[in-house]
């Protein structure tokens, strides 16, 4: 009959990007079985302000500012020989928050998520732990070190090696290992010979996602592309410059009225510039991406570089909008055929060229894809395999 105690590498509130949104839920879907005591970092000022949004579901919260310089992070990395997302994490007020909860709570379960978090499970203790890597990281890593050079590659490689080798202790230690998708979760049992392995799948709120639901509208100048996401990773950054300058140019000649709208908090340099080129629009960050998935003509996510399920796709999904994916931002999400895969310039060029011409047919496809949506990805559905790893006992 103990407690939880929730570790989190960043605040699950508001759920406005794609680890908050797991994180958010997973949490409401535990405490309301359970007293869940949260101890999490923040990254963002605003979200110091706005933490208050989790009262009503966690008996206790402590919130620690991660302020760390990359570089010093780095080295001190370099200097241990261990992997700079994990030194990055490094925080004695956390060390001593989590000693001290377990120390006077009844915790029953430490669920961690992110493994960067793992660094403060304790030595001994009779608690269940679950671990959700959401996805395999260092994988991630080695995909990066693949597609560069030089120096940046070299540290690419190492942070993947090590970053591997952390990954199979916590999954030794913990009583379960979670990731987002079969295929994450097939590739971690093959990589680390693990065992204790299980598919916890991303959701989506169906009822906040809807085109009929109450929000501000985008009136849009012509026929829209939208990409949603947060614009400083490197994955959508890539992704973003990829279609702007590779497959965009070619619509263009045939659909000049075209606009690309990239959606999404803090844009990086690289993204900024692609405000220039013509028909693009960088928004950066936006109140509520509803707004312009509803006025999308098309959404898309041609990554070269994804891991697990997208939550853009099933957010562009869920409001009902023709959907166009690389192979990359499709694996993980069980579609049913209701949205587009392409890789390359001609069958991305092709497939929104016809989406463009046929808006009734291409209206069709996006019903579907919500009905698809709210029959497989509904958050209580998706939760459910979590209780049956939960230690028993109900709430307090």
């Amino acid at each position: 009959m103990g407690d939880i105690l929730f570790l989190a590498h960043r605040i699950p509130y508001p759920p406005d990007r794609g680890d908050k949104i797991r994180g958010f839920h997973i949490l409401r879907h535990l405490a309301r079985r359970k007293r869940v005591h949260l101890i999490a970092f923040a990254d963002d000022p605003r979200d110091l302000k706005r933490k208050g949004g989790l009262d009503k579901i966690v008996a206790s919260k402590q919130i620690f500012w991660r302020g760390k310089p990359r570089w010093w992070a780095a080295i001190q990395a370099l200097v241990r020989r261990q992997p700079v997302s994990i030194a990055a994490f490094e925080h004695l007020g956390v060390a001593e928050a989590v000693e001290a909860a377990l120390a006077r709570r009844a915790i029953d379960l430490i669920y961690v998520f992110s493994s960067q978090m793992a660094q403060y499970l304790p030595a001994r203790h009779r608690a269940r732990v679950i671990m959700d890597f959401v996805d395999m990281d260092s994988a991630k890593f080695a995909a990066y070190a693949k597609g560069g050079w030089g120096p940046s590659a070299m540290m690419m490689r190492r942070e993947a090696g090590l970053l591997f080798q952390t990954e199979r202790q916590i999954a030794a230690r913990a009583d379960a290992s979670l990731f987002v998708s079969a295929a994450e979760a097939a590739l971690f049992r093959e990589r680390a010979r693990a065992e204790r392995v299980h598919v916890v799948e991303n959701g989506i709120d169906t009822g906040f996602f809807d085109p009929a639901a109450e929000f501000k509208r985008v009136e849009a100048t012509g026929r829209l592309i939208v990409f949603t996401g947060q614009m400083d990773y490197r994955p959508n950054i890539e992704a973003v410059t990829w279609f702007a300058e590779s497959v965009f140019p070619h619509l263009r000649l045939s659909h000049p009225d075209l606009r690309f709208a990239i959606v999404g908090r803090a844009p990086s340099e690289a993204v900024l510039a692609l405000d220039k080129l013509p028909g693009v629009l960088v928004t950066g960050e936006v109140p509520d991406v509803r707004g312009w998935l509803a006025a999308a003509s098309v959404a898309i996510a041609p990554l070269k570089l994804a891991r697990g399920v997208q939550n853009k796709v099933l957010e562009a999904m869920a409001m009902a909008r023709p959907v166009l994916v690389s192979s990359a931002a499709a694996e993980g999400i069980d579609h049913g055929d209701t949205i587009r895969v392409a890789d390359s310039v001609a069958d991305m060029s092709a497939t929104i060229g016809a989406f463009l011409d046929a808006p009734e047919d291409a209206a069709a496809l996006g019903q579907a894809a919500r009905a698809r949506v709210i029959e497989r990805y509904g958050w209580d559905a998706r939760l459910a395999a979590l209780d049956a790893l939960l230690p028993p006992g109900g709430r307090a």
